[in-house]
């Protein structure tokens, strides 16, 4: 095995190029350091990944001088959340009132924002990408994580760095293979996602759809509709052993699509299962580690907010850390203090999801239909949009880029 270009020492190597790894990676080179990222699929393109980009993660990338260039790709504005509850149209959150300049939320396939985030990065002389790279091991000296181990096509390669970062989702190897213990908070519900075509006369936008019994969620899409049918628990096979004809009912009962609409569905390959799950962990952070984004808290659907939160604690990692990495004296404190940082807002934010969903100690019951209360609130108490918008747009503790950080260091 050889080290990457003879290289031994990089100040980071990430393992994962989603939004919390492109984003670290893009601030740390902007910053001039050497970083790499390693992916180990082959491109970015997969289906129903979280594709909303809210108005934190906006600001972001104005302070980068960013946004302008990446709202002119393909997407499509939600100003306002909707939901329908017995019949009518509630707006769940409103983004009219935040302090930011894009009050709203952009829907864009996660690959084009992942692309994105990948070409600015490129224009740094110390960023380097390496897709189809699986991570097989962590180098580990006196009790230090030194870097990590990829399988790559042409083989084993070891890359050494003062700083890794696991980023590589919610079944993150790199957190596995560290041995960081996660504490499930379960989830009483999974999603599946398919998609449906978009013609004249649809419903506006985007909107969230409360059936009688079930959630379901419109995403446009602009060609199609991305839609998401809200399921107990470990139930998707129950639901196909009651066949595809029957899937296809329960859709169109709660659906606000015509119901031929559904006819669209030809076989259970056209749905992806979601398994919903919300987790967290102890310790995000071992000596010369530290895990990010979804493999350091996974977030349920619930608000879209998993994007946002592992795009926040990517600024504030790059926050910390830029300064001890250049310096060349990266500490535990350092590694403490960004997971200090952000496990209030992520906690935060897992306990207001576990509020909002109904009790999973229940069955279901006719007694039980309907809507969480939460969305029964908002529809008694308009002014509760606002802040559902603020918490939903901006989180609990959103944050900025360093004005040290924002001009690029070529």
């Amino acid at each position: 095995m050889q080290d990457l270009d003879g290289v031994p020492n990089l100040d980071c190597v990430i393992a994962g190029a989603g939004p919390a790894g492109l984003m670290l990676a893009l601030l740390l080179a902007r910053a001039g350091l050497r970083v790499t990222l390693v992916e180990k699929h082959a491109d970015f393109l997969r289906d129903f990944r979280g594709d909303t980009i809210h108005p934190s993660t906006l600001e972001v990338m104005h302070e980068l001088g960013l946004a302008e260039a990446l709202l002119q790709l393909p997407h499509t504005r939600a100003p306002t959340l909707h939901a329908e509850i017995g019949g009518a149209d509630v707006t769940l959150a409103d983004f009219s009132r935040l302090p930011v300049r894009a009050r709203f939320i952009a829907f864009m396939p996660q690959w084009d924002f992942l692309a994105f985030l990948a070409r600015e990065a490129a224009r740094f002389p110390g960023f380097r990408l390496i897709m189809n790279a699986e991570v097989t091991a962590l180098i580990e000296e006196a009790g230090r994580i030194g870097g990590l181990v990829i399988r790559t096509p042409e083989g084993e390669m070891p890359i050494r760095a003062a700083l890794t970062v696991g980023a590589d989702g919610r079944g993150s190897r790199v957190r596995a293979l560290a041995g960081l213990h996660v504490t499930q908070f379960g989830s009483p519900s999974d999603v599946l996602w398919f998609k449906l075509s978009h013609r004249p006369g649809d419903p506006s936008p985007t909107m969230a759809h409360a059936g009688p019994r079930q959630g379901f969620v419109l995403i446009d899409r602009g060609e199609h509709w991305q839609c998401g049918y809200v399921v107990r628990k470990g139930s998707y096979a129950d639901v196909q052993a009651l066949g595809l004809d029957a899937f296809r009912a329960a859709v169109a009962a709660v659906s606000p699509l015509p119901a031929e609409r559904v006819g669209e569905i030809t076989s259970w390959d056209d749905i992806h299962l979601l398994s919903v799950r919300i987790d967290r962990l102890a310790r995000w952070w071992r000596p010369g580690l530290i895990c990010i984004g979804d493999a350091a808290h996974a977030m349920s659907p619930i608000g879209g907010v998993g994007v946002n939160l592992a795009i926040q604690d990517a600024v504030a990692a790059a926050n910390r850390l830029i300064a001890p990495l250049r310096a060349g004296r990266l500490g535990n404190a350092d590694l403490a203090a960004v997971e200090a940082r952000r496990r209030f807002p992520t906690w935060a934010t897992q306990k207001l999801q576990l509020m909002m969903r109904r009790n999973p100690d229940k069955p279901r019951s006719a007694s039980r239909s309907g809507p969480p209360g939460f969305l029964k609130a908002i529809a008694r108490w308009p002014v509760l949009a606002h802040l559902a918008g603020r918490l939903i747009g901006l989180g609990f503790r959103p944050e900025h880029v360093k004005p040290e950080h924002v001009k690029p260091s070529m």
